[in-house]
């Protein structure tokens, strides 16, 4: 691993700034971010990464998928940028030991390239991605509008809106690298009304300022992408983890990138869940700069079950 990423997963949060409810946040989290993300390149088309020193039981989907679209984008030519990843969670990842992510180069044709990575712990696969890449080309251009929700600023921080519940709202005790703001109602309140609307909504954002790299943007952005998008699942049946007996995974997950954006600026996440059966929730999301134009989209699905 490199030096950044060795003291990145070996570092205490001890002497990092709190959030009002006394979980690290800020610059200072988010540079360990950035640092996990910057994975050691161990051969040509190997690379390892690892997890940071406070972790859940097993690692976060969103880490794993961003470290390996790192590893995909570090064979790619700058010049052509990440349209699309598809990718599967395999297995549970154990963030007590490194990750290794094989890349295999499918295909660099003039205009597209296409990259296959496996993540790979205790000799078996972990997740899969699938990555398209392309250089930059003019062409018709539309999207949906934003819908017309509060500006981030006015709406209360994630640390205000799980006073009361932080025990028993999912990572909320783990260090914050993102800002996030809920423009509709938190799903550990939610669920005292009972079900509801099959929707979340939440400004976000990395909590810093991170560099001028735009892949770093999309990684991070692709990190983000894995938290609060089963809240659309969730509400709509009135439960919630930790709250309720209900177990989950992320199952596989899907995304586009349509206009270039900065992950540290203002981003709406626009998330519904148009079905749900079989044990299996699917969640769509839609990522919103602040000024309205639409820069990504999302879809997951994730396996969801509600213990008697």
């Amino acid at each position: 691993m490199t030096e950044a990423a060795r003291a990145a997963a070996a570092a205490g949060y001890a002497d990092l700034p709190l959030d009002t409810d006394g979980v690290p946040h800020g610059q200072p989290v988010l540079d360990r971010l950035t640092a996990l993300l910057d994975l050691e390149r161990i051969e040509e088309n190997i690379f390892r990464g690892v997890s940071p020193a406070e972790s859940p039981v097993r690692v976060f989907g969103g880490q794993v998928a961003g470290q390996a679209l790192v590893a995909a984008g570090r064979t790619v030519p700058p010049e052509r940028r990440v349209h699309s990843l598809h990718s599967y969670f395999i297995r549970g990842g154990d963030p007590t030991v490194p990750i290794v992510y094989e890349v295999d180069r499918i295909r660099d044709g003039r205009s597209f390239t296409t990259r296959r990575v496996v993540a790979v712990q205790h000799g078996k696969a972990i997740f899969a991605l699938s990555a398209s890449f392309q250089l930059d080309e003019p062409g018709m251009d539309h999207f949906e509008p934003m819908p017309s929700v509060p500006p981030p600023d006015s709406l209360p921080t994630y640390a205000e809106s799980a006073a009361g519940y932080l025990e028993k709202v999912g990572m909320a005790r783990l260090p914050r690298p993102i800002d996030i703001r809920y423009v509709t109602e938190p799903p550990w309140r939610a669920r005292e009304d009972g079900p509801g609307e099959a929707r979340s909504q939440v400004w976000m954002r990395a909590d810093g300022k991170l560099p001028d790299d735009d892949m770093l943007h999309v990684c991070v952005l692709a990190y983000a992408s894995d938290m609060t998008l089963l809240d659309s699942v969730l509400v709509r049946h009135g439960v919630y983890w930790g709250t309720d007996k209900v177990l989950g995974a992320s199952l596989d997950h899907a995304m586009w990138f349509h206009r270039r954006f900065r992950a540290d600026e203002w981003f709406l996440y626009d998330c519904e869940s148009p079905s749900a059966s079989g044990a299996r929730g699917l969640a769509t999301g839609r990522f919103y700069a602040q000024d309205g134009r639409l820069v990504a989209t999302v879809v997951q699905e994730g396996l969801l079950r509600v213990l008697p």
